[in-house]
């Protein structure tokens, strides 16, 4: 399965603008909480306040179907994590020694750290965390709890939390390693990766020209006479408790839609969450596409595979939004001038659509995130996934606009432009521009990047396996940086300087060769899809680069430093490589993407990684970032009518979750 989200990364967190946000943003507390590799933020959601009470209304039951969701992830992520959420939570909410004690802010540390990844793995490493605690403080603590509170399973708990070698993998994507078995997830069970194959490829109708996304809301595993199946995530099967929370939630949010497309659009979802049928998923992703005039919009489902090992079984997420109308028009330009960039891609004309169909954007306001998209959220989404959708009605694709905003407010004065970037005529341009280009950069991603280019007849859409989220990224990246740099961009006023996709070429290029490198653990590999696609491409260019004077790592004074000599010439690369990118996608061609990705995406230079580090210690930039969610609260008259729905933005970040888990623990007792 295709991924299409950026999830927010390290890159976002380096753009400091001075333009970014309005006078009156400057006074709100944006960062939360900051712990181990995290600092936790908060976001706005402006022009909430203004909106009718029947949108707010209906994002209000929106919100509630997002949040009754959460349980899924976490039991997705690991079988133990639900087990091991409760118990963590009644540790800390029970303990009544010092606070200042090394274990018990060792142990507070640590859960924040489960809280934050959705579950025991990390949620961009795929790494288990690692205690700080002692095993002595641990025990002691569980005999402590109250009868009812001590969990059954506490020897297998113990062993997930003490023991480095069990269940060390959320997803693991080693080459020549059988993915499921040493993967921790609990999306399959009892299988190999060959057996797993073999059962998908059975099923598969290579002449269907519409295929279903196989796998996207299943769990396999082989039943009592050894048989390969499928558990369905549907209301009557795995996740019904929650599911069925999901759908009263819809149900009621139904009765404020918009419009009557936007009601079928929500009745559609509940009634494949109601069969589990993937031609209702189907039906209700070509409805949801064609809901273009509607202001609030939400995602809701089984939609990402990044957490798959093998890249079909889709993790349980929610976004809800609204149009931000004013920043729209950057979007609507370049969706409306689809054709124009598809037609005058470096690619094989082969490989391009002839009409790019459908093709929508805009900028929106994030009022919710939840799932796989909370607490690190993603700054673009295109969707749906689906090849032939995609191709037949076209897709939706979106800038979160006021999460991209957050990011670059609480990054002022982080001090990372001056330990990284050696030119201060450089380092002028990034502030002035890199607000801009890079809302531009996932606007081109997400509407034309996805959207870009065809599979040739016949060809799986699943045939790049494992590497196919990677080399996604990796095609729409380079759509985007190609386009970054054309003139049809002043052309159509998206820009005022053509020279200023510069800041935005250097930074890419110092993010996939080095600073990205601060989130890896010594002696490591890079594993996750969108760090993969960033150094397969930055490593690619260089290699190539290097030989024609076009970009060098230099070293100054002791230290690394990008060098960009000829931008056109760097342009061009980007050119080449997408060019190849897109017949590996559209030929299906396994074996050429695999040697990209393993060749450019995997190996870290240590001696380097080390200068990152040392480097980066220096500065008080957390690697990672995430997000507490606003808080929505229904007004009422007398007689129980909702009158409004009130935003605030007070709730810390572990009270949210404690209270998630009161509020929506669905799965689990409370």
């Amino acid at each position: 399965m295709n991924s299409f989200f950026i999830k927010a990364t390290a890159a976002m967190t380096i753009a400091v603008s001075t333009t970014a946000m309005a006078t009156e943003k400057k006074d709100f507390n944006y960062v939360v909480d900051r712990f181990a590799d995290i600092e936790v933020l908060r976001y706005q959601v402006p022009g909430f306040e203004e909106l009718p009470l029947q949108q707010k209304k209906l994002i209000y039951y929106l919100t509630e179907a997002a949040l009754s969701g959460r349980d899924i992830l976490w039991d997705q992520n690991n079988k133990y994590n639900l087990q091991l959420r409760s118990l963590l939570e009644n540790i800390y909410k029970n303990y009544s020694g010092d606070k200042s004690n090394a274990d018990f802010k060792a142990f507070e540390k640590y859960l924040k750290q489960v809280e934050f990844g959705n579950g025991v793995h990390h949620h961009y490493s795929m790494d288990k965390f690692t205690p700080e605690f002692s095993r002595s403080f641990f025990d002691s603590q569980v005999a402590a709890l109250p009868t009812e509170k001590k969990p059954a399973d506490i020897e297998i708990l113990s062993k997930i939390v003490f023991d480095p070698g069990f269940m060390a993998k959320k997803v693991n994507q080693a080459e020549g390693e059988d993915l499921i078995l040493t993967s921790a997830n609990n999306l399959y069970e009892g299988v190999t990766q060959a057996e797993v194959e073999a059962y998908y490829a059975s099923r598969k109708d290579t002449t269907d020209t519409t295929p279903v996304m196989h796998g996207l809301n299943t769990r396999v595993v082989k039943d009592s006479n050894g048989k390969i199946v499928e558990q369905t995530y549907k209301i009557g099967g795995v996740y019904s408790p929650a599911i069925e929370k999901i759908v009263a939630n819809l149900t009621k949010a139904a009765e404020f839609a918009e419009n009557q497309t936007q009601k079928d659009v929500i009745n559609s979802l509940i009634k494949f969450y109601t069969t589990g049928d993937l031609k209702d998923f189907d039906e209700y992703s070509i409805l949801w596409t064609g809901d273009t005039n509607s202001r609030v919009d939400f995602i809701n489902g089984f939609i990402e595979s990044y957490d798959d090992p093998l890249g079909m079984t889709g993790a349980w997420e929610s976004i809800v939004n609204f149009k931000n109308l004013d920043a729209s028009h950057r979007t609507e330009v370049i969706s409306s001038n689809a054709d124009w960039f598809e037609a005058h891609s470096p690619v094989d004309p082969r490989f391009r659509k002839d009409e790019v169909k459908g093709v929508t954007a805009k900028v929106i306001n994030a009022a919710i995130l939840a799932g796989d998209s909370y607490p690190a959220t993603p700054i673009g989404i295109n969707l749906p996934n689906s090849n032939w959708i995609r191709a037949t009605h076209g897709s939706k694709s979106v800038t979160i606009e006021n999460i991209t905003q957050a990011y670059d407010e609480a990054s002022h004065g982080n001090g990372f432009n001056e330990e990284f970037v050696n030119d201060p005529a450089m380092r002028e341009m990034m502030d002035k521009y890199l607000f801009i280009t890079d809302n531009l950069h996932t606007d081109l991603h997400e509407c034309l990047g996805h959207a870009s280019g065809k599979l040739l007849p016949g060809v799986d859409p699943d045939a790049l396996k494992a590497h196919g989220s990677t080399l996604e990224e990796t095609r729409a990246d380079l759509f985007a940086l190609y386009y970054l740099a054309d003139p049809k961009l002043v052309e159509l006023g998206l820009i005022d300087n053509p020279d200023a996709y510069k800041p935005q070429y250097y930074k890419y290029l110092l993010n996939g060769l080095m600073t990205q490198l601060m989130r890896i653990e010594p002696g490591k590999d890079v594993e996750e899809a969108h760090m993969r696609n960033r150094k397969l491409i930055s490593e690619w260019v260089l290699e190539k680069g290097k030989a024609n004077n076009i970009v060098s790592l230099d070293k100054i004074d002791g230290k690394t430093y990008v060098n960009i000599k000829d931008y056109e010439g760097l342009r061009n690369l980007f050119g080449e490589l997408l060019a190849e990118i897109q017949r590996i996608k559209s030929e299906g061609d396994y074996d050429a993407g695999c040697k990209l990705v393993e060749t450019y995406a995997v190996k870290v230079d240590p001696e380097l990684h080390k200068e990152v580090l040392d480097r980066y210690s220096t500065l008080t930039i957390a690697p990672y970032r995430g997000f507490v969610n606003p808080v929505y609260t229904p007004v009422t008259d007398s007689n129980g009518n909702i009158t409004d729905i009130t935003v605030t933005y007070t709730e810390d970040y572990l009270p949210q979750m404690f209270r998630y888990s009161s509020d929506y623990s669905t799965l689990t007792a409370k």
